[in-house]
C-alpha cells in the first residue's frame, strides 16, 4: 500500500488518507477481502494522528468500501463489476462537484467549464496515448 500523505496541503489529511485509499480500492490495487493496517499502525506508519486514520476509516465505511469489525480490523469490502462502475462514476461527480462549486464562485460560465473539460480530456487522452 502506496500512500503519501502531505501536511502542507489544503486538503484535510483525513480527506488525503480516505482519497487515496478510495482510489487504490476503485483501481483494484487493493481488492475485496484485504486486510488494512490496523488504525494505530497506520498513524505510526504516516506519522499522523490515531484520530486522523479512525476519521478516514470511518468516512470508508460510510462510503462502503470498508467494513470494520471489532477485533477483527478493518476489510475492503468486494465490490462487483456493476458496483465498481456506479462507485468510479460517483467518486467523478464528486470531483467535478468541486470544481464546479470553484468555478461558480468565480463566475466561471458553464460553457467555459464544458470548454475546459473537453481540453482537458482530450489533452489527457492524447498524453495516455503516447
Amino acid at each position: 500500500m502506496n500512500l503519501t500523505i502531505s501536511p502542507r496541503s489544503d486538503i484535510p489529511i483525513y480527506q488525503q488518507l480516505q482519497d487515496q485509499l478510495t482510489q487504490q480500492i476503485l483501481t483494484g490495487a487493493l481488492p475485496g477481502g484485504t486486510k488494512l493496517p490496523s488504525i494505530r499502525f497506520m498513524a505510526q506508519e504516516l506519522h499522523i494522528s490515531v484520530i486522523t486514520v479512525k476519521k478516514a476509516y470511518e468516512e470508508l465505511e460510510r462510503a462502503g468500501f470498508i467494513n470494520t469489525a471489532a477485533a477483527r480490523g478493518s476489510y475492503v469490502i468486494d465490490i462487483n463489476d456493476k458496483d465498481l462502475a456506479k462507485s468510479q462514476r460517483k467518486r467523478i461527480e464528486l470531483l467535478l462537484a468541486v470544481a464546479i462549486q470553484e468555478a461558480t464562485v468565480l463566475n466561471v460560465t458553464e460553457e467555459e467549464v464544458h470548454t475546459i473539460v473537453g481540453r482537458l480530456y482530450r489533452d489527457t487522452e492524447q498524453a495516455n496515448r503516447q
